[in-house]
C-alpha cells in the first residue's frame, strides 16, 4: 500500500487540532460547570449494599472521607455530550464516519444522565439511580438502534476481522454481537470508574489506541472522532485526578463506553476490543466472579469487588492502584496497535 504523505500530514493535523480544540472547550466549560455542581449540591448518593445485597462495609470504610459534606458532585459527563457534540458537528461531520459513534455515544449518555438525575434528586423510592431491570432495557434500545443502523445503512458488515486469520462471516448475528459489545463495554466502564482518575486515564488510552489504528486503516473521521474524545477526556483527568474534584457519573461512564465499542466495531479490531480494554475486561471479570462465588460457595474471592477496591483494602494507596492500572492499560493498549498491524487489521 502506498501512502500519501501529503494527505496523511494533513488529516494528521486535522485529527490533533480536532483533539487539542476539544481539550480547550473542556477546559474552558468545566470550571463554569462545576459552580453550579457545588452550588446546586449535585452530591451522588452512594451505595449502601453490595451486588449480592449485602451492606457494603469495606466500601464504605475505604472511601468514607469522600463522602463527608455530602461527597463529591457528579454528573459531569454532561461536559463530554457537550464538548463531542460541538466539535463533532462543526468540524468532523461524516455519515459513514462520525455519525454512528456520537448519535449512540449521546444516547447512552441520556440514560445515564437520567440515572444520575434520579440519583441526585432522591427520587425512585430510595433507589440510587434507574433500577437494574429499566436500565438495561433502555441500553439494550440504543444498543439495538446503533447495530441495526450499523448493520443494515453503513453496509459491508456482516463480518467481522479475526487477528491472524482474516473475515469470519456471520451475516445478520452481527447485530446481537454489535449489541452485546455496546452493553458489555458500556457495563465494564461504568464499573471501573470507582476511584480518582481511573476510568479516565483508561479511556485516553484505549480511545488514543483506536484512533491510532483507524488513522493507520485511513479512516480519518474516526480516528478525529477518537481523538476529539481523548482531549475531552485529558481536560476531565486535570481536575480528576486524586483528590478529584467530582465524577463523570453514568452519564460519562456509559456514553464512554458505549462509544468505545461503537469505535472497535467500525474499525473492525471487534477482537482486540478485551485486548485494548484489558483492565475494564478484569474489573467486570473481578465482579462477576465475586459475585458468583458468593452465590455458589457463599464465600468472597476478594475483600470487596471490583478488584480496584481489592487493592485498596489490602493496603495500597489509591493513587497507587490508579498509577499502576493505568500502566497497565498503556501496554495493552500498544499491545493492541501492533497486533492490529501485524494481525491484518490495517
Amino acid at each position: 500500500m502506498t501512502l500519501d504523505l501529503e494527505l496523511v500530514g494533513d488529516e494528521l493535523s486535522k485529527i490533533l487540532l480536532l483533539g487539542f480544540g476539544a481539550f480547550v472547550l473542556s477546559m474552558t466549560l468545566t470550571p463554569v460547570y462545576t459552580h453550579f455542581m457545588f452550588k446546586h449540591k449535585w452530591y451522588k448518593v452512594q451505595r449502601t449494599e453490595t451486588s449480592t445485597g449485602e451492606v457494603a462495609k469495606i466500601f464504605h470504610k475505604l472511601h468514607k472521607k469522600k463522602h463527608e459534606n455530602g461527597g463529591l458532585p457528579t454528573m459531569s459527563g454532561l461536559i463530554f455530550i457537550v464538548s463531542a457534540v460541538i466539535v463533532t458537528i462543526l468540524f468532523n461531520w461524516t455519515r459513514s464516519q462520525t455519525y454512528l459513534p456520537l448519535t449512540a455515544f449521546v444516547g447512552a449518555g441520556l440514560i445515564g444522565l437520567l440515572d444520575d438525575v434520579i440519583n441526585i434528586k432522591g427520587l425512585g423510592s430510595g433507589v440510587a439511580g434507574i433500577r437494574k431491570g429499566m436500565k438495561f432495557t433502555l441500553m439494550l434500545a440504543v444498543s439495538l438502534a446503533a447495530s441495526l443502523y450499523f448493520y443494515y445503512k453503513l453496509g459491508n458488515y456482516d463480518s467481522f476481522n479475526l487477528t491472524f486469520y482474516g473475515d469470519v462471516s456471520i451475516g445478520w448475528l452481527m447485530v446481537p454481537l454489535f449489541m452485546l459489545v455496546i452493553v458489555s463495554t458500556a457495563n465494564a466502564v461504568n464499573i471501573s470508574d470507582g476511584l480518582d482518575g481511573l476510568s479516565g486515564g483508561l479511556l485516553t488510552s484505549a480511545f488514543s489506541a483506536f484512533g491510532a489504528i483507524a488513522m493507520l486503516q485511513g479512516n480519518y473521521g474516526i480516528a478525529g472522532f477518537c481523538f476529539t474524545i481523548v482531549g475531552i477526556l485529558m481536560a476531565y483527568v486535570w481536575f480528576n485526578i486524586h483528590p478529584a474534584r467530582f465524577m463523570m457519573g453514568d452519564v460519562g461512564s456509559f456514553s464512554m463506553g458505549t462509544a468505545l465499542g461503537v469505535v472497535a466495531m467500525l474499525t473492525d479490531t471487534l477482537v482486540l476490543l478485551p485486548v485494548i480494554g484489558f483492565v475494564f475486561v478484569v474489573e467486570t471479570g473481578s465482579s462477576a466472579l465475586q459475585i458468583l462465588s458468593k452465590k455458589i460457595r457463599g464465600k468472597k474471592i476478594f475483600k470487596v469487588a471490583p478488584i480496584h477496591h481489592h487493592f485498596e483494602a489490602i493496603g495500597w494507596p489509591e493513587t497507587k492502584v490508579t498509577m499502576r492500572f493505568w500502566l497497565i492499560g498503556q501496554v495493552m493498549a500498544i499491545v493492541g496497535i501492533v497486533l492490529a498491524i501485524i494481525g491484518g487489521h490495517i
